[in-house]
């Protein structure tokens, strides 16, 4: 006999937990079906050193805040898990681990959704796809054509510097998770080359408050999707918690002799190719930092809130001595013998069969909600809004998805 259930979660990590709390708050039984263990990417998929990219006092879910530590300080990746785990005792979720979903899919007959694991059968009136941004690694098609005997690591498997061998490293992608394990690598001696795309960067600290209070002062984090010109989201935002915090600036990187390179386009065997669009990509990050600061200064202005001088220590960006970066690395002349991909996650939702998604895949969805009626997603990045995806921010559209819910159960 199959289980009944009003609404079934998929996916254990803080979105689905967001998810359970405001389910909990409306009476709605529930119950969260999670692959492996709560938290398990930031268990397994995290480098030693991670720290999470906020301050403390932004780790917060619904009804819930960390307490442990200095507020300003930045957790270790392990702190997080815990955090995580600690809110799902605290909220006394319904999970059950190591339910490794095989598909989820509709009854005809009943309506009702039906949801499969490997050891049993479910059917729900609801179902929200809680499963995050961070499903399936995203590798390009030609990496199989480099050398056998060069290691090849996605992010998600990278741990730290020991586990590489001996020589040079590229580092391909600069989201914050590539320029983190750069750093890393040409902080313990490694020589390393970076392929640098599309990224902005703003200071750490600015006038007296880190970034993040100045993104939250400015209403930053709640910019809508929708009101991005063919909602077409920024590139990311480079930041670090690593030692405290601090700026990440690429040009800084080059000056401490990293070998920065354009987009990564392609190649054969050892000869890989580069965009020329380095200094493009790094004058657009200059600009967006320069914006950040005057918009702050502004907003000072206007308010008047609370905040120290601009900072007399800033200097113009570091300028790259060379005139014209390389567009080729020859990776046995350079002595490379490791690759580290940095180049983000694909979805993975071959598992879901229902007609939820566009004509790339995607979830086709408006704030979580689908045009499937009681079909819902939960936790992607920029879902409704920049910060549907952080844990200070899921629990807004988790509450959404839940009145949603509740309202058309009503109707």
């Amino acid at each position: 006999m199959k289980e009944r259930h009003d609404t079934v979660i998929i996916g254990g990590g803080q979105a689905g937990l967001a998810m359970s709390y405001h389910l909990r708050e409306r009476s709605r039984e529930h119950i969260i079906l999670e692959r492996h263990r709560l938290a398990q990417r930031w268990r397994n998929e995290r480098w030693d050193s991670l720290c999470f990219q906020f301050p403390n006092w932004s780790l917060q879910l619904p009804g819930y805040e960390y307490k442990a530590g200095e507020p300003d300080a930045f957790a270790h990746h392990e702190e997080v898990t815990r955090f995580i785990e600690g809110y799902a005792g605290f909220i006394e979720a319904p999970v059950r681990c190591g339910a490794d979903v095989v598909f989820v899919d509709r009854d005809s007959s009943s309506g009702r959704f039906v949801v499969a694991t490997r050891d049993m059968t479910l059917e729900a009136s609801h179902v929200v796809i809680a499963t995050g941004p961070f499903q399936r690694p995203s590798l390009p098609a030609l990496n199989p054509s480099l050398p056998t005997d060069l290691l090849q690591l996605h992010a998600s498997q990278y741990f730290n510097p020991e586990q590489l061998p001996k020589g040079a490293v590229l580092v391909v992608g600069t989201g914050s998770s590539g320029c983190q394990i750069a750093e890393e690598l040409y902080r313990h001696g490694r020589t390393v080359y970076l392929s640098v795309g599309r990224h902005r960067r703003a200071p750490r600290r600015y006038r007296g408050r880190d970034l993040l209070s100045w993104l939250f002062a400015m209403g930053r984090f709640d910019t809508a999707v929708d009101s991005l010109p063919g909602r077409r989201i920024p590139p990311p935002l480079l930041l670090t918690g690593v030692d405290g915090g601090h700026d990440v600036d690429l040009r800084r990187f080059a000056a401490d002799g990293v070998g920065l390179l354009g987009r990564f386009v392609g190649g054969t065997d050892s000869a890989l190719e580069f965009g020329e669009d380095l200094e493009k990509s790094l004058a657009d990050a200059d600009e967006t930092d320069a914006e950040f600061r005057r918009s702050v200064d502004a907003h000072v202005r206007m308010t008047g809130i609370p905040a120290s001088d601009p900072d007399s220590a800033d200097q113009p960006p570091i300028p790259i001595t060379r005139t014209k970066p390389a567009t080729t690395l020859n990776l046995k002349a350079a002595h490379v013998t490791s690759v580290i991909w940095c180049t983000g996650y694909k979805f993975d939702f071959d598992w879901v069969r229902l007609p939820v998604f566009d004509t790339h895949g995607a979830p086709s969805q408006q704030r979580g909600v689908t045009s499937c009626p009681g079909v819902y997603f939960l936790g992607l990045h920029w879902m409704h809004k920049f910060k549907s995806a952080t844990l200070f921010g899921v629990g807004e559209d988790a509450a959404y998805i839940a009145e949603h819910l509740a309202n058309a159960h009503r109707n």
